[in-house]
This record gives structure tokens, sequence and C-alpha cells, in this order.
């Protein structure tokens, strides 16, 4: 099988050449958007345009194809004077933190954990900043790919997949890693859970999923995170919306008794 994981490792670093930029959905710079309302332990999910971005968008059905860990200031680690805040797994380089502008030219979505106590959330962020260095999982996606990917395939060979990656601790994906990180909390993402009845009545027993079986959307997905939106934290009102069509009626109001007393001086 080492040649197989030796092919597709090519094919990944092909695929990873840009396709093409994108423009934020915000109105505000979105660098200051992001830093105003980010909080430690919450997650950035960032729908990249690269060819291999386009690929896990299509393989996991949705928007996102990475994701990091907001951790706040890494002290000691900066990027032409701005420090990083970030930790994530990438396949150039493996666990590194980064700055907020590497995703100024990206749509994201923060998702937030839901009555996390601080000291969890310190731990969450000590576990990702303690795994900088690790490599980066190349079988893991290969194993994601098979688990996720919307095709027919036999019964036996899917069951396979339920022990993923390459079992090796010093090599992790971005999705993996923070999932890992919120299980050292046992902070729910998308546990299994099961309904079980006994003398007392019904109840839902959780059971945490595979670190490896996460991919960047299940924190959207996920109903104990939720969405944050920068515009609308920062107390939005569309009452102050600017819109094109009323500025032109706005000029046209100013200007129309001008436009009369020239007509009447000519007259």
């Amino acid at each position: 099988m080492g040649w197989m994981f030796d092919n597709v490792e090519r094919l990944i670093d092909r695929l990873r050449k840009p396709a093409h930029q994108c423009e934020p959905l915000t109105t505000d710079d979105p660098t200051t958007a992001l830093r105003r309302t980010l909080q430690p332990a919450d997650v950035l999910l960032v729908e990249g345009k690269g060819r291999l971005s386009s690929s896990i968008k299509y393989i996991t059905q949705s928007s996102w194809s990475h994701s990091a860990l907001y951790v706040g200031p890494i002290w000691g680690a900066t990027n032409g004077g701005e420090p990083h805040v970030l930790i994530e797994a990438n396949i150039d380089e493996g666990v590194v933190s980064a700055p907020l502008s590497k995703y100024l030219h990206c749509h994201t979505r923060i998702c937030r954990p839901v009555g996390l106590s601080d000291a969890d959330r310190e731990q969450v962020c000590r576990y990702a900043f303690e795994r900088i260095g690790l490599s980066y999982d190349f079988k893991n996606v290969i194993d994601l790919v098979r688990y996720l990917f919307p095709c027919p395939f036999t019964q036996r060979w899917r069951r396979r997949t339920v022990a993923l990656g390459s079992g090796d601790a010093r090599r992790i994906i971005c999705s993996t890693l923070i999932a890992q990180a919120f299980n050292a909390v046992r902070y729910p993402i998308l546990p299994k859970v099961t309904h079980m009845k006994n003398k007392s009545g019904r109840c839902d027993v959780a059971e945490i999923r595979h670190s490896s079986l996460y991919a960047p959307r299940d924190f959207d997905l996920s109903p104990y995170f939720l969405v944050v939106k920068p515009t609308l934290s920062a107390g939005f009102n569309y009452k102050t919306m600017c819109w094109a069509d009323l500025e032109v009626d706005a000029a046209q109001a100013t200007l129309a008794p001008e436009i009369e007393r020239a007509i009447a001086a000519v007259v």
C-alpha cells in the first residue's frame, strides 16, 4: 500500500496550487472584525480556494476546507509585528501557529463552544499549543476520503476505515487536532448518541467519535457550537445601511432646487 500513499501525496502536492482568490463578505476590515470578535477556543473555519480545498469541500459536501483554533496572542510568535493567534495543521508545515492576516482574503466562519468554562478553555488552547511541531498525517486524509467519499463502496471495505490515520502520534490533520483538544475536556462536537431505557425512564448516552473521523464542517454542524458573525456581534443596525438607489434619489432631491433656479434665470 506504500506506493499508493506516495502517489496520493504527490497528487495532493499538485492540488495545493491556488485556483483563484476570494474576498470576504464583510464591508468592515476583515482582520479587524475577526480580531474584535474571536475568543480563545473559538474554531475558525476557512473556505479555501485551492484545488485541494475544492476537493475537500466536494468530498465533505460543505463550504469549509480548513479549520484553525484561536488561542490568542502567542508570546514570541509574530509575523511582521503581527502576533500569531491561531494554531492549525497544514500540509506544508504540519502543526504551526499563524496570524489572522493569513486568511484576510478568505471567507471564514467562527464556531464558538457554548458554556465552556475558563479552565477548560485554557486547557483546550494549551493542548493545541503543545502539539506545535507535529507533522501532517497524509494517510488520515486518504482514509477520510475513503470514509466520506459519496461512492457505493462495499461495506467490508468501508468498515476498514474505522481505525483512521497513520497511527503515528507525531502526525495529525487540522480537524483532528481541534477535535482532540476538545476531547481532552470532554466537550462534545458530534458524538454518537445511543437512546437507552432503564427503570427511571429514557436516557441518552453519548460516545466520543474517533478524532480522525472529523472534518472542518463538523464544527459548523455541531449543535454545541454557536456560529458567531462579526458584523452582527458588533451591533448591526440595518437602518444605517447606505443603499445606492437611495443615495441617487437623495442627490437628485438636493440638486432639484438648483436646477429649477437655473431654468427660471434663463427664462
